[in-house]
């Protein structure tokens, strides 16, 4: 595809495409949920929590890729490491429609996650290209903003697949929705990294940005705590499904639930990108953890005490407030990693994704492997996370003084 050149695109039309670019990752993960127990009965899973597998494969593909992407972004270009991306990410997609066993489910999963890791690390360095410091994150505010009504969404739109067609058909609506933002991202996005700020791509390339990145407390650090607090979201994210149906006996209106809790997070999201530009990330930030780990401190306190699960309603609220904190965090955090890393975006933000994805892997694939019929094991990764999450933040922010750039509340 013929690389486009011209102005920069007015931000009516980049927010929007750069979130369905980003969404692609959630509407790989939430518009199947509806469908996991169909797959695993077809593909013949043995134990129901294998299930969450289909969920944390793709985060492993896109963990992992993300190190090369950025790098290779920095190299021959923002839109070209992206039109690479969609490329493995069509063939996943097929070898999901066409998977036979669960095993090749796995890798079609995990190749969706290579695919989609394009797109989302290399949309937040075409940001970087172009905004810094809050003005990026209120970007990315945005962005998330309206990226948020994909996954609210996608269930229901899983589910009425689910209704008039067989599981294989929600892949193939993965296909076409990203041939579709394939061709307009290949239309109208300018490249944003012109030829003579690009780096040969090699091995000592991406060692280079890593020891830049890892040796900045505040890039290194806000990795980190990023990390710790997307893994409570993926622990939620793999056994949201089973906490609705086995726990609530919630079926057909799951995805209507699952929106209202993503909803929260795009509604916060829209907030912070308005308070970001007065009050700073940093206490907005710190504001928004604290409350998250308190919430769930008193919340976890109170489920190991009652002998039944607690009231569904009382459920949801408690998941609204931490999302309404995740959905300030979730940009700013990036935003507070990316800071000291301008000159090296790509890679940067390469960094700060595959670290972060890979400890959201891990973590939150044990958030779900624990599951055990109450939300007592979900809330405790919410508190637990959440109280490491404010230590790392802390130490960051003791000592990383010195490489960050003081900001100012606007009046």
């Amino acid at each position: 595809m013929k690389k486009h050149s011209g102005p920069a695109l007015s931000m009516g039309e980049f927010v929007p495409l750069m979130a369905l670019m980003i969404s692609l990752i959630a509407l790989s993960i939430d518009g199947m949920l509806p469908a996991l127990p169909s797959i695993g009965t077809d593909l013949r899973v043995q134990a129901d929590n294998d299930q969450q597998l289909i969920v944390t494969a793709l985060f492993l593909g896109l963990g992992f890729a993300q190190m090369i992407y950025g790098p290779l972004s920095d190299s021959i270009g923002r839109k070209r490491a992206i039109y690479s991306g969609y490329v493995i990410f069509v063939i996943g997609c097929l070898l999901s429609i066409l998977s036979s066993n669960f095993e090749i489910m796995l890798v079609g999963r995990v190749l969706q996650g290579v695919g989609a890791a394009a797109p989302r690390i290399v949309c937040i360095a075409l940001v970087r290209d172009q905004y810094e410091g809050r003005e990026m994150a209120r970007i990315m505010s945005f962005i998330m903003g309206v990226f948020i009504m994909v996954p609210a969404l996608a269930p229901v739109v899983g589910q009425g697949i689910m209704m008039v067609s067989h599981w294989r058909s929600i892949f193939v609506m993965f296909l076409l929705l990203a041939i579709i933002a394939w061709i307009w991202f290949a239309l109208r996005q300018p490249e944003t990294l012109p030829s003579e700020r690009r780096v040969p791509f090699s091995i000592g390339v991406i060692w280079g940005g890593v020891k830049e990145t890892c040796g900045s407390r505040i890039a290194f650090g806000y990795t980190i705590v990023a990390g710790l607090v997307f893994s409570s979201f993926v622990g939620y994210l793999s056994s949201a499904q089973q906490m609705f149906e086995v726990i609530y006996d919630i079926t057909d209106l799951f995805p209507l639930y699952f929106a209202v809790l993503a909803l929260a997070i795009g509604l916060s999201s829209f907030f912070n990108a308005q308070l970001v530009m007065r009050f700073g990330m940093r206490l907005l930030s710190s504001y928004a953890l604290k409350s998250m780990t308190a919430l769930s401190l008193v919340y976890f306190l109170y489920a190991v005490s009652v002998s039944a699960p607690p009231p569904f309603a009382l459920n949801m609220a408690y998941f609204v407030g931490c999302f309404l904190c995740i959905g300030i965090l979730f940009g700013n955090f990036n935003a507070l990693a990316m800071e000291p890393l301008g000159h090296i975006a790509g890679t940067g933000a390469a960094v700060i994704g595959s670290v972060s994805t890979l400890i959201s892997v891990l973590l939150g694939t044990v958030i779900g492997q624990i599951f055990d019929g109450t939300v007592v094991p979900l809330v405790a990764g919410f508190a637990i996370l959440g109280v490491l999450a404010i230590v790392v933040m802390w130490w960051t922010e003791r000592g990383g003084r010195h490489d960050k750039p003081v900001e100012v509340p606007v009046p």
